[in-house]
This record gives structure tokens, C-alpha cells and sequence, in this order.
């Protein structure tokens, strides 16, 4: 199915399933224990053998050594697989580093062997056992040093890597007020709770990997290439995911470990990373620079604004797109983006949940604060007179939905905006200094072409099948819900499978694009198995209706289990709509926060936020895709921060005891409002995806509600107590 021209009225516009906010199907599999996660199959392949992960010693060099003589000896030791012995392997190209390292090291903790035994803990000693020699080098650690070196890179997530649009320099210099300041964001982990793990074996020469991956076909590719062998001879099979975030996009070294290791020891193999190889071996978001200028009028029309923006990876890698939000928030006439990537020896940087707006909304939103308080404008005042209804850098280009204005002005209404004190560090209780803050929210909306595969039994129960994944995001439940409303049956009707590579290819989760295009995969199949259905059983397409399990057409009527054992397929193919119209995202962030006048501890006490995203398909599922979100910002901006040992060149508080991540405690009361609205420039659905958007600004709302509070303005996050104390407002 082409997607070329707007939706019109479709049997989804019916309600009565999609839309509705439906219990999560999978729920009751995930609570009991029921839900299979990938190192947890352990029916799918007798006796399956244990690998355990060697991982590199240093951050740059070369092994001069390996000695394997006591850990081959050791007790049920099957097989080690390293560099020397595995055979010729490829890289695939969504990976920066080679997946098993050796003789060269590109990183601290990249994989040089796995060893196979029987039982896990057998494993584990004879890794222990495995003596590495090394030849250090002179690595790059600090993005700060390596600044200058940074290099414009071929492309961004966002598009081209540098934009302009008239003549910022010339109007930033004429602008009677002008901010220019510089904010710093911290490497992050994903620290998901399952980690990385795959189960391996093979049958002949065809793969199977029963694995951890947001993204099958990509996983598939990739695995072929890594180990050299036609794609058709691998099937990737990842049913349950355990949070994702972006880290499991790319096939990992546990997939590529388990296949090795299964190979070599001639028995299937199961491998998890350990917590400490998660954060140093796999993908992080990563540390950014960002230099953002605004020039405005006295009235607070911004006529001139720049972002730009550092970040490091390893050689080849790639640059993060925080100026995405810059080109299309803002109206201004005058503006530049610009982007540059500094060669880093840590391990490799990649996507992390809304990469690139969760960050550059830390720096934008923060700056747009500043900028109202230059100007003596409320900071929500300042967003709605510099509303643009079309692409800034486009303008003959509109925003198919574009309600920020709307978000922001509810969202101040609910929040009780008008009562805060515009003059910082004025609001008191008790000990504790109160303070509100304000952030737009901004997401791209992007689509891919998404396939799935329909079957009716005779029982008239609809079996949808794509290997579309569900990362904890619903995607089960709302596939269900569009099979359903299409098909006219009740949700008990339809049983979804997902996450195969045998099933047709779907978007697959990631970059907010999964939930609309995969429901608008399976609205195209759905769209062809009507049509087969009212073929067979005598019925006009055109005309026919599909109610209650059967199919009808004034005052004919036929059971759909009378068209059992029709089998469709189709894909949505997305074209000229989402180049005729800038497709995305808007919301509006509202905080609380109370800070001890005393020790600077921030506490976040109420959080709002209102979301412009498309038709919301389960508004249950989505509110938890935001709230989610929500905390993650909590996150970024008061405690996630990977620190990097500069010396030796790797992440130290690589594992959930040292990397902090908020918890129950540090969560308040959170309300989401969805705005009503339908895109159907998007998607035969009108949905919109949701699940990024509640991060993007959350981190600059905090940050600008701990200045109300307190007066003190913290650029580099995250803002930790140290930051503040130094600063705080004397209040004796």
C-alpha cells in the first residue's frame, strides 16, 4: 500500500477498539513469569552450553599474548573462541567496532573471547583463567581536549550535519539583546533491566538466535555480515525484549559470541553480558558541547539563533544531532546549525532514547529560559511569539499538526503557572526553596515502511505476524487493537506474534517511529484480507462491513470463520507526504522542584506534560510510554552521568550501583495530557509516535525550575548538589 495522498475516513476512525485504553494483552505474560526473554529459552534447543565473555583490559593497543592452556583445562570447558581462531569476520555497517576484538583493541572492554562450558559458573572460572597480554597506546578520552580536532561529519540522524538560512552573524551582531552560552551533557547509559543475551545454534550451516534486539531484519543483516554467511541462513527470533532504549538496535557482541561459541563447541550456546561489559563493551549515549546564540528584539522576536554542537566516537562513528529541535522549534529568520565529531577511544556512542533532541533540548530550552529572563518575559511567552507554523529553514514547507502553542497554554492552566514568582529564590517552605520551571517538547515523526501477514481460521480469531518487536512500549496490544477495529472482532479474536524474522519486515522499534508505522503495516494487510474476505463470500468491498466477527452488507450477513483460511500480506510505504509536509511532535514540560536552602538537595515535587502526537492509539500504554520518559529526564538532569576515567579510558561506575538512575523515591505525582488531535498526513492510523517525545525538554524544565528556586544557573549536567552549593543565595 502507497501512502501518498491523506487519509480519509478509514474503518479505524470507528473507535471502538483503537483508542481505547485497552490493558496491555502481554501484561498478565510478563507479570507471571510466562514471558520468555531471550537468555530464558531454554526449550527452544537441548542442551545448551554457558559462554562467558572475556572482555579487553585496556582501551587502546594490541594483544601481545594470549594464553589459554589453564582455561582450556579447566573443569567442562567446551570450547574458547578469540581473534586467532574464529575465522574471517566482517563488521557490519550499523557497527563502529568490530564485535570481537584482537590482535587490535578499539575500546575498553570490546569482547577478545568467550569461553563454552556446561554450566554457567564453569564458564566463569576458566574466564578467569584466560591470561591476555597487552601493548598499550595513546588514546583520546576527553571530548573537552578534543574539541578542537572535531571534524564536520557526512550526516546526522537530523539530515545534513550544517544548516543556514539568511545572515545569523549579521543579525546577531545587530540584536539589541543577545544571549550566547555554552551547556555540556554527560555520557549516559541505556541500563535497561534485561542485558544483553542470546541463545545460538546451529543446524548445518543455518543460524538461529534466540536474542535481545528492537530491530529483527537490522539484527539479521547484520549477523549475516559479521559472520559472512547469505542473510536467508539466519533467523532472528527476539519475542520479549527487556527494555531496549536504542542499546539493542544493533546486533551485539553477545549474539555474535553465542554464534561463535555454539559453532566452535558444536552445541547450542547461551551468552549474557555482565552488567560492567553492558556499560564499557555495548553503545552509550554520548557527551556533547553545545554553544547556542540568540539574538531577539526588545519585544522577544527572536531574529537570529545558532546551535552548535561536540560530540566524540570512535573513528567512522557517529556524531549526535542535538541541533535537530534548533531547525525547526523556533521561528527566525536568521539561523545556523552546525555539527563536528571529535575521534574518541571510549566505547562506541550510538543512539540512546530520542537521540539527539533529549539532549539538545537540555541546551535549547535551558537557553530560551535565560533569554526570557534577559528580556523580563515570562518564559511561556517568550515559546508562543516565536511560533512558526512552517519549517523555519523550509518555509514553503508547513508542519502537517503543529499545536505547541496549544500544549503550552493548557499546560500552564493546569499547572498553576501564573502563581509562580518570576524573581528566583523567593518561594519558601520551610527549609525547602520552591521553584517552577517550563520546557517545550519537540520530536521528529518520522515513518518506514512496515510489512505484516493476516490469517482467519475457523474459529474467526484473526493471527496477525510481523517481526515488529515490543521493547515494553505495548506494540502487541496495539497491533492487536488495529487487527481488531479493522476486522470488526473483539480484541480476545486476534492473536499477534511478533518479533520473527520468518514473519514479514516491519519498521521495527526505534526513533518514535515504531508504533504508527507498524499499526499502519498491519491496517494495509488488514485492508487486503478484507477484500479477500468479501471476494470470497460474495460480498462488495466497497460496500461491505465488518461487525461483530462477520461481514455484512445491508441485510446480508456471513460469519468470517466461513472464510477461513485466507491468508494476506502488504507493507505501508511512506513517499511524498513526508516530504511535502515537516511531520512531528510537540509538547509542553512543566515542573516543580523544592531544593534544601541548605544541602542543595533538588527534589522534584510535581510534573506535568502535554503532548500533541497524532491520534493516541491506547492512551493507557501511551501514558506510560511518557511518564517512562519523564523519569528518564528526571535522570538526565539531576544524576546520569557515565564518568570517564581519562587515564585509562573507560566508563567507572559501569553498573547499577554506580550509575544512578532515579527510582520510586525521587518520582512525584505525574499527569499527561494528551491533546486531541489526528494527523492524516501521517498514516492511514493518524497516530503519531509518542514514546520519545516525554524525555525531550524534561532535563532544561528541571533545570530551569531549580534557578526559580534558588537563583543559581547550572549549564553542565547533570546538576548535582556540588554545582549548586557553591552559588546558593544566602538567606540568614
Amino acid at each position: 500500500m502507497k501512502f501518498d495522498t491523506p487519509a480519509t475516513t478509514n474503518p479505524i476512525d470507528q473507535l471502538k477498539v483503537v483508542g481505547q485504553p485497552v490493558d496491555r494483552i502481554d501484561g498478565p505474560l510478563k507479570t507471571t513469569g510466562a514471558a520468555a526473554y531471550a537468555y530464558e529459552r531454554h526449550d527452544v534447543s537441548p542442551k545448551q552450553a554457558y559462554g562467558y565473555v572475556v572482555g579487553a583490559a585496556i582501551a587502546k593497543g594490541r594483544i601481545s599474548a594470549l594464553d589459554l592452556t589453564r582455561a582450556r583445562a579447566a573443569p567442562g570447558v567446551l570450547a574458547i573462541v578469540t581473534a586467532d581462531n574464529a575465522g574471517p569476520l566482517g563488521k557490519a555497517d550499523r557497527n563502529t567496532a568490530r564485535l570481537l576484538g584482537g590482535p587490535e583493541i578499539d575500546h575498553y572492554h570490546q569482547a577478545v573471547a568467550v569461553v563454552v562450558a556446561e554450566t554457567f559458573e564453569q564458564a566463569r572460572a576458566a574466564a578467569q583463567l584466560v591470561r591476555v597480554s597487552y601493548v598499550t597506546a595513546e588514546g583520546r578520552f576527553d571530548l573537552a581536549a578534543q574539541k578542537d580536532t572535531a571534524i564536520k561529519p557526512a550526516r546526522i540522524t537530523a539530515g545534513p550535519p550544517d544548516t543556514a538560512v539568511g545572515d545569523f552573524d549579521a543579525a546577531f551582531a545587530a540584536a539589541p539583546v543577545k544571549l550566547d552560552a555554552t551547556y555540556t551533557t554527560p555520557d549516559q547509559a541505556h541500563a535497561m533491566m534485561e542485558p544483553h543475551a542470546s541463545i545460538a545454534a546451529w543446524t548445518g550451516d543455518e543460524l538461529t538466535l534466540w536474542t535481545s534486539n528492537q530491530m529483527i531484519n537490522w539484527g539479521r543483516l547484520d549477523a549475516a555480515a559479521t559472520l559472512g554467511i547469505p542473510k536467508e541462513k539466519v533467523r532472528v527470533s527476539s519475542p520479549f525484549i527487556g527494555g531496549g532504549f536504542g542499546g539493542k538496535l544493533f546486533v551485539r557482541a553477545d549474539a555474535l559470541l553465542a554464534a561463535l561459541g555454539a559453532r566452535a563447541a558444536k552445541r547450542p550456546v547461551k551468552v549474557a553480558l555482565t552488567r560492567p561489559l553492558m556499560f564499557n563493551n555495548t553503545v552509550h549515549r554520548p557527551a556533547t558541547i553545545q554553544r547556542i546564540r540568540i539574538g531577539a528584539t526588545r519585544d522577544g522576536k527572536i531574529t537570529a539563533i545558532a546551535h552548535e554542537n561536540w560530540s566524540g566516537d570512535l573513528p567512522g562513528g557517529k556524531a549526535d544531532g542535538s541541533v535537530a529541535q534548533t531547525r525547526a522549534l523556533y521561528a527566525g529568520a536568521n539561523r545556523m546549525t552546525a555539527t563536528r565529531l571529535a575521534a574518541l577511544d571510549l566505547p562506541e556512542a550510538n543512539a540512546m532514547r530520542a537521540p539527539g533532541e533529549a539532549t539538545g533540548m537540555m541546551a535549547l530550552e535551558a537557553a530560551i529560559d535565560e533569554l526570557a529572563e534577559k528580556l523580563g518575559l515570562d518564559p511561556v511567552e517568550l515559546r508562543i511569539r516565536n511560533d512558526t507554523q512552517v519549517d523555519p529553514e523550509q518555509p514553503q514547507r508547513p508542519f502537517s499538526q503543529r499545536q505547541f502553542v496549544e500544549c503550552l497554554g493548557l499546560g500552564a492552566q493546569r499547572f498553576g503557572w501564573s502563581q509562580r514568582n518570576a524573581r528566583p529564590a523567593q518561594v519558601r517552605d520551610g527549609r525547602w526553596l520552591v521553584g517552577l520551571g517550563v520546557a517545550g517538547a519537540y520530536r521528529g515523526a518520522p515513518a518506514q515502511k512496515s510489512a505484516a501477514r493476516v490469517r482467519l481460521d475457523e474459529r474467526g480469531v484473526v493471527t496477525v505476524e510481523t517481526d515488529m518487536t515490543d521493547i515494553g512500549t505495548g506494540s502487541y496490544t496495539i497491533i492487536a487493537q488495529t487487527a481488531a477495529e479493522m476486522m470488526g472482532v473483539p480484541l480476545h479474536k486476534v492473536v499477534v506474534r511478533l518479533g520473527d524474522s520468518t514473519f514479514p519486515v516491519s519498521a521495527g522499534s526505534g526513533g518514535q517511529w515504531g508504533a504508527n508505522s507498524s499499526t499502519a503495516g498491519v491496517y494495509a494487510a488488514c485492508t487486503q484480507l478484507r477484500e479477500a474476505v468479501a471476494q470470497k463470500l460474495g460480498f462488495d468491498p466497497a460496500t461491505a462491513e465488518f461487525v461483530g466477527g462477520q461481514i455484512r452488507s445491508g441485510a446480508q450477513s456471513a460469519p468470517l470463520s466461513q472464510a477461513a483460511g485466507l491468508v494476506a500480506a502488504d507493507a505501508i510505504e511512506f513517499g511524498e507526504l513526508q516530504r511535502k509536509y515537516r511531520q512531528a511532535t510537540f509538547g509542553a514540560h512543566f515542573v516543580e522542584v523544592a531544593v534544601d536552602a541548605a544541602t542543595a538537595e533538588v527534589r522534584v515535587r510535581r510534573m506535568l506534560a502535554v503532548c500533541a502526537a497524532g491520534r493516541i492509539l491506547n492512551p493507557k500504554s501511551a501514558r506510560s510510554q511518557v511518564i517512562g520518559s519523564m523519569t528518564m529526564g528526571v535522570g538526565a538532569a539531576l544524576m546520569e552521568d557515565l564518568v570517564v576515567d581519562k587515564r585509562a579510558g573507560f566508563f567507572v561506575n559501569h553498573d547499577l550501583a554506580g550509575y544512578e538512575v532515579p527510582v520510586h523515591a525521587d518520582i512525584p505525582h505525574q499527569e499527561v495530557i494528551f491533546l486531541d488531535e489526528v494527523d492524516p498526513t501521517s498514516s492511514p492510523m493518524k497516530a503519531k509516535g509518542v514514546g520519545e517525545l516525554g524525555i525531550c525538554g524534561v532535563g532544561a524544565a528541571i533545570a530551569n525550575a531549580i534557578h526559580n528556586a534558588t537563583g543559581v544557573r547550572v549549564r553542565d549536567y547533570p546538576i548535582t548538589l556540588d554545582k549548586l552549593l557553591a552559588q546558593m543565595p544566602d538567606l540568614a
